[in-house]
This record gives C-alpha cells, sequence and structure tokens, in this order.
C-alpha cells in the first residue's frame, strides 16, 4: 500500500464523525488514479472533486430540505449578539482539535494497524494461517511478526501522522466558524437575554472558564467513548427479542399497491399527473405481471423440488430402519447419547420439511390452477 493512499485512508477516517458520506467516493476515485501512476491522476482528481462538489451540493440541499429554516421567524439582533459572545466562550480557537485529539493516538494507530500487516485478517492472508489462531498471539508477539513483513512499519505510522495531523487541524479549523455561527443563531433562538447574560456570566467565571474550555473534547473522552460503546449491545439486544412482535406490527400494516395492481381507470388518472401516454404505463403494468407470473412459477418449482428432496430423506430413512433389523449396529438402544440426538434432531427436521413440501405444493396447485385456461385442468 503507498503511502499516499494509507495517508488517505486514516485522514478519511479521522474526519469521520466531522463529515458525510457523500465524500467517500470522491476518496475513493483520487486513491484509484494514484494508482494508476500516468499522466492522467491530474484529470482523475479533478473529476472527483467534481463529482464531490456535486454530491456535497445534493447533500446540503437535502438537509436544507429536512430543516427548512425559511419559516423561522428573525432573530432579535441584541440576543444573537449575546448568543456569540457565548459560543466565542464554548468554542473557542481550536475547540474541535481538541475535542478528537482524544482520539488522535489510540484511533489512528489501530486504523493504521489494519491497514497494515499486523491485523489478524492481513496476517492470515500473508501466511494461510487461520485468523482464530492468530488472535490467540499476544500483542508482544504480533508486533515482532509485524516487523518481520515491515521493519520500518513504527517509522511509517510516524510520519503518515506528521502528515496527516496539519491536515486534519486544518480543516477542523475550517469548520470552527460556521458550527459558532450557527450555533449562536440557535441558542438566540432557544434562550432568552436575561438567559444568555447568565450564561456568559458563568463562563465568565474560573469554573465558567474551565468548563468552556473541556465540554466539547469531553464528548470524545475515553470513559464516555467506551461507556457508549457498552451501551450497545444491550439496545442491540432489546431489538432482536422484540423482533417477532416488530416483524407481526410490521406485517399488519397494509401493503404498498404495485404498477401490476392499478386498473385501467387508475392508470389513466396516474398518467394525467404524470403527463405520459397511458400506454407507457400499461405497457409497464403488463411487464411487471409478466415476471409476476415468472416468479410463482419458479417458486413453485422449488416448491416441488422440495417435496421430492423430502420424499427421498423419507425413504432413507426407512431404508436405515430396515437395515437395523439385519445390523445391530443401526439398533438405536446401541448408539450413544450425543449421536441418537443428532439423528432425531435431523429426523424432526425431515419431518417440518415433508410437512411444508406437502403445503408447498398445494399451493403450487393452486398457482397452477389460477394460470391455466379452463381447458388445460
Amino acid at each position: 500500500m503507498s503511502k499516499f493512499k494509507a495517508m488517505l485512508l486514516a485522514g478519511t477516517f479521522a474526519l469521520a464523525p466531522l463529515t458525510t458520506a457523500a465524500q467517500e467516493a470522491p476518496v475513493a476515485e483520487v486513491v484509484a488514479a494514484d494508482e494508476q501512476g500516468d499522466a492522467s491522476s491530474e484529470a482523475y482528481a479533478a473529476d472527483a472533486k467534481t463529482k464531490m462538489q456535486k454530491e456535497m451540493d445534493q447533500a446540503i440541499a437535502l438537509v436544507e430540505k429536512m430543516f427548512d429554516t425559511s419559516s423561522l421567524p428573525p432573530i432579535d439582533p441584541a440576543r444573537l449578539t449575546l448568543a456569540q459572545q457565548t459560543m466565542g466562550a464554548l468554542i473557542p480557537v481550536g475547540s474541535l482539535e481538541k475535542m478528537i485529539d482524544n482520539m488522535y493516538g489510540k484511533m489512528l494507530k489501530t486504523v493504521l494497524g489494519e491497514l497494515g500487516s499486523q491485523s489478524d485478517l492481513m496476517l492470515s492472508i500473508k501466511t494461510g494461517v487461520e485468523s482464530e489462531q492468530i488472535a490467540k498471539l499476544d500483542e508482544p508477539t504480533r508486533a515482532k511478526i509485524a516487523d518481520l513483513f515491515d521493519p520500518h512499519r513504527k517509522e511509517r505510522e510516524d510520519q503518515i501522522m506528521r502528515v496527516l495531523r496539519p491536515l486534519i487541524s486544518e480543516a477542523l479549523a475550517d469548520m470552527e466558524r460556521p458550527m459558532r455561527d450557527g450555533m449562536a443563531k440557535a441558542y438566540a433562538r432557544k434562550f432568552s437575554a436575561p438567559q444568555l447574560a447568565d450564561l456568559n456570566t458563568f463562563l465568565a467565571t474560573p469554573t465558567g472558564n474551565i468548563y468552556a474550555s473541556e465540554w466539547m473534547a469531553l464528548q470524545a473522552d475515553p470513559e464516555v467513548m467506551v461507556a457508549v460503546m457498552k451501551a450497545l449491545p444491550p439496545l442491540i439486544t432489546k431489538f432482536m427479542d422484540r423482533g417477532p412482535q416488530i416483524e407481526k406490527d410490521m406485517k399488519e400494516l397494509p401493503k404498498e399497491k404495485q404498477l401490476a395492481d392499478f386498473s385501467d381507470k387508475e392508470l389513466a388518472s396516474l398518467a394525467k399527473l404524470m403527463k405520459v401516454d397511458v400506454q407507457v404505463l400499461k405497457d409497464q403494468r403488463d411487464l411487471w405481471k409478466t415476471e409476476a407470473v415468472e416468479d410463482v412459477a419458479m417458486t413453485d418449482d422449488y416448491a416441488v423440488e422440495a417435496a421430492a428432496d423430502a420424499a427421498d430423506a423419507a425413504a432413507d430413512a426407512a431404508e436405515a430402519a430396515a437395515e437395523a433389523a439385519v445390523d445391530p449396529a443401526f439398533d438405536r438402544s446401541n448408539w450413544s447419547d450425543a449421536d441418537r440426538k443428532r439423528v432425531e434432531d435431523a429426523e424432526a427436521a425431515i419431518e417440518v420439511a415433508s410437512y411444508k413440501a406437502v403445503e408447498a405444493e398445494e399451493t403450487a396447485v393452486a398457482n397452477a390452477r389460477k394460470r391455466l385456461p379452463p381447458s388445460a385442468e
């Protein structure tokens, strides 16, 4: 991996909490241009910037639509001045960098380690050793192995950090002023002039001054980050436990109509609204209906195959039972508890599959009768 590529990827990860997903594609395209190593690299970079700007403009337009501020009343200039003073204290120069400074060392080091030859995945790919076995190695051993592949790994990581740090600092500094402006407007609307004055009085005290300088950095404090991550599993478990009920509730919602469900009258209304020829919509509707019939036919074929497989499995079980009368090894009383349980579990699955196969076959027949002309039944 080239230094340029590693720096781009690490920088993207570092700025991820403060950027949008729209920036990911342009970064990938710049890396692709770098790997080509020809005169077209500049053209690729320029094209990537153009695409990024277009995507960012679209993202901004979407955000402006979601959080429309055009109908908000004008802000009292006196309150805005007080709020700007508040934000000057809460978001001083360098505060954003201080916020993610808690993450610099651990986050970038982890990212660079995963990109390098020290990660379980990369070591497994390079050596062919299973990743589960690699995961059992302690950190000193892993470091020695990584150094065998890349003796200059530490110097390379330090160099990337030295190059990235000023770039990230510059990007964060560029974001501070618009953040202060936006927050000042929000505070001016949320708090009255006396409340803002009280806030400013507090922030001017020694305790308030310390709070103002630390509140943003504390958002990324290691204690906070670990606590938030530990809180996620119970949240996920709750969703998993309530999954069946959620699925049931969602199924009870009426389904969205497809074009194939539209009557000719509804199609005419839709064509008028969309300002298109109704025949265009009719052709599309017929196409949807054709594909729906083909999907049903495919499902029916699978159902018949499932029924046949279940029948074969039942025949095998019967054959095994017959063999038990001849060979004592087939007598289940001679089996271990573990072997007996495995067989019984498999047989239970066969029974369920057989029932589903019969059910599927009946559905297939019913669907076929709906499609076939009366004379063919």
